[in-house]
């Protein structure tokens, strides 16, 4: 501890060598600051006796305020009469009297603890205070205790501990209890969940969350460790409840990465459930397929490996994963060359794909035109050379290259076992981008572009296993075949024309517009209606974006045909302002029973959260079904929080209703008491004294 610093409006030494300063008096030492009225130091007892109104601040966001105190020389021991501990600015702990023991604790007796704001205009007690009759503040572990502690809101009692730790808001990994939520379930009845945080080292932690209510006894879990070189979390749950009285229920989610040697990384992920119905019924999760994969890959600048796993399981009621491809196998290699002697840019890239049904029946059981129990294994090789020229404001691109494929299926009586292709690929691309500014200093910009592309071979006869459901739009517009898979290719010539036009404004704002069309020497069987891109002339494509300064953005697609009818549409919106933020989307698909699609999808989805004022928020959540004409699902919450105090309320409705979903309404509670590390929400700030609110 480095000497300490006085600063006084009068500052006298007695004949028995006492110091003695009143008047503004200012003192520090290290990180620590005393102010006070008067200070009057006794160099034989090394103590110093205090006149307040005083204050010391250590510099970490701690404040002990008092009226008078008695301190050692160092100010890190001594007594304090009329005590008030304040933290980071926030939660207040007055007594009538505290000791300082070795600059770390603080003990306080015949304590108040509250983060309300208390006026001395309003006679009412705070919202909520916790009075004790001992409370100790370990400065150093940021760890508050408390001895016979009583919780009352305003000044009724409401809950009794005779021992209580909690942790100080600067506090982020502590053991203890997290916040409680109040939960009422159309199916699970109301109950009660309550966190318990436990922190086992700086690098691990477990959290168990047991859930109790009429119809369900639950606990769940979450455990996360940090390595040097990764990280892993596993989730879940276990359950025994009235739904399925003879069954114990429960899922598993665990994921994670680990960097390995040469810049390889490993990940992982694990997705089990007991039952279809589990994830949905105590609001978990909204999928309806899990899919637990291992994966190790190294991406570089030139190159990029891949091998992984994947296991698929069904959730819905009209799949079955005997007949899914629940099996999956994948590897593939990339790499990038630039050749001096050629030029441009050599890309090769080599892919294994294999994946397995458990149902070994060779034929169609179900009578759908489905296979049941088909496996297919493939290997696809590319090699492509690509080069740009600049013609004056003319760019050009010249595509060359040769593509090749073993296939195998097994388990299918009705296609051949093997099947191979080697086909050459070439495309050229044309683009002329304008630039124009305008008088009022907006700059206009068109691309017109164009290309015209051939693949040789013919269309394979194996069954069309991935590339069954196909979307066309301005990333894939200029591809050469625009199946998602290889196990498809477009054949023979084609030609894409289109345009992009843009606008920038000075003002902060821009628009975007983007058009196009694909014709065809020969219809591509394998393209459905509902894709866009069936027979020798495309749909046309139409896509925007709308950015403007007062921070609304728009993203839209749409095709339509001939006639102007539109098959697929999407609209994505998001506008935020300081108190609002609100988001949507609409999409619509037509039918298309070639891929077993036989109705048309409609949905539009919103969510918004509104801040009414400083401490009022409003949040919905809703998915609107416009085939079904219903509410698909609907949530919404709402917030009051102060300085003192949070509450949040939240419900949902689910409207599904299938043979493993029934419609369900949830209703949540939640209550934190600002000023401790377990509240989690933002910082409100204090009101005013002089205006009380109620």
């Amino acid at each position: 501890m480095g000497p300490a610093v006085l600063v006084a409006d009068d500052i006298q030494i007695t004949v028995d060598r006492r110091l003695i300063a009143t008047g503004n008096v200012e003192a520090f030492q290290g990180q620590t600051r005393l102010t006070a009225q008067a200070i009057a130091y006794n160099p034989d007892t090394g103590r110093m006796t205090l006149t307040g109104p005083i204050t010391i601040e250590d510099g970490t966001g701690v404040r002990l305020l008092a009226d008078q105190a008695e301190l050692s020389r160092d100010m890190q021991n001594g007594l304090l009469l009329g005590a008030r501990l304040v933290l980071n600015e926030q939660l207040q702990l007055a007594a009538v009297q505290a000791s300082r023991v070795n600059g770390r604790y603080t003990q306080l007796y015949k304590t108040v603890v509250t983060s309300c704001t208390i006026c001395a205009d309003d006679p009412r007690p705070p919202l909520w205070q916790i009075r004790a009759k001992r409370v100790v503040y370990d400065e150093q572990g940021q760890q508050i205790y408390f001895d016979h502690a009583q919780l009352r809101i305003r000044s009724v009692p409401v809950f009794y501990w005779p021992r209580l730790r909690v942790p100080d808001q600067k506090q982020t990994r502590v053991t203890g209890v997290l916040l409680p939520e109040i939960r009422s379930d159309s199916r699970l009845g109301t109950g009660f969940k309550l966190p318990y945080f436990i922190a086992l080292n700086p690098h691990r932690d477990l959290t168990l969350t047991p859930y109790l209510s009429n119809n369900t006894r639950t606990l769940e879990f979450r455990y996360r460790e940090k390595f040097v070189r990764g990280e892993i979390i596993f989730e879940g749950a276990v359950s025994k409840d009235e739904l399925l009285p003879d069954d114990t229920r429960g899922y598993l989610f665990a994921g994670g990465w680990f960097d390995v040697k040469r810049d390889f990384r490993l990940q992982f992920d694990v997705e089990l459930v007991s039952d279809d119905a589990y994830l949905s019924d105590y609001d978990y999760s909204d999928r309806d397929r899990l899919d637990s994969q291992i994966q190790i890959s190294r991406a570089r600048r030139d190159e990029f490996i891949r091998l992984s796993y994947i296991n698929l399981k069904s959730l819905r009621d009209d799949e079955d994963d005997n007949v899914l491809p629940s099996n999956v196998i994948e590897a593939l290699y990339e790499k990038r060359l630039f050749p001096s002697a050629l030029g441009g840019e050599l890309r090769l890239a080599a892919e294994a794909h294999a994946h397995d049904r458990p149902s070994s029946v060779d034929f169609d059981q179900n009578g759908d035109g489905v296979v049941d129990g088909r496996d297919m294994l493939r290997l696809n090789v590319e090699a492509e050379w690509l080069r740009t020229f600049q013609i004056g404001g003319l760019q050009a691109q010249t595509r060359l290259g040769i593509v090749g494929g073993v296939y195998e299926v097994t388990d299918d009586a009705t296609s051949p076992e093997d099947e191979s292709e080697l086909s050459p690929t070439a495309a050229l691309i044309l683009r002329y981008p304008m630039v124009k500014q305008g008088g009022d200093g907006a700059r206009h910009i068109l691309e017109p572009f164009a290309q015209l592309a051939w693949i040789g071979g013919d269309t394979l006869t194996t069954p069309n296993e991935e590339s069954t459901r196909v979307e066309f739009d301005q990333g894939n517009f200029l591809s050469l075949s625009r199946f998602p898979a290889p196990d498809r290719r477009e054949r023979g010539w084609s030609a894409a024309i289109g345009a992009t036009w843009s606008r920038i404004d000075p003002d902060s704002w821009s628009l975007s517009v983007t058009g196009g069309q694909i014709l065809r020497q020969d219809a591509q069987p394998d393209f459905t209606s509902s894709s866009g891109l069936s027979g020798t002339q495309s749909d046309f494509l139409l896509s925007g974006q709308l950015r403007l300064k007062g921070g609304l953005a728009l993203t839209g697609r749409t095709l339509f045909d001939d006639s102007f009818d539109v098959t697929k549409a999407e609209l994505r919106g998001n506008w935020s302002n300081q108190r609002l933020n609100v988001g949507g989307s609409y999409i619509w698909i037509d039918e298309d029973p070639a891929i077993e699609q036989f109705d048309d999808i409609g949905e539009i989805k919103f969510d918004g959260i509104y801040r009414i004022d400083r401490n009022w928020t409003v949040g919905l959540d809703m998915r609107y079904d416009i085939v079904a004409g219903r509410t698909a699902t609907a949530e919404a919450g709402l917030i009051y929080q102060n300085e003192c105090v949070r509450v949040g309320v939240r419900v949902k409705r689910s409207f599904a209703d299938s043979t493993t979903l029934e419609p369900s309404t949830s209703l949540g509670l939640t209550v934190s008491l600002n000023g401790f590390s377990m509240n989690t929400g933002e910082r409100v700030e204090a009101r005013s004294c002089g205006k009380h609110t109620k």
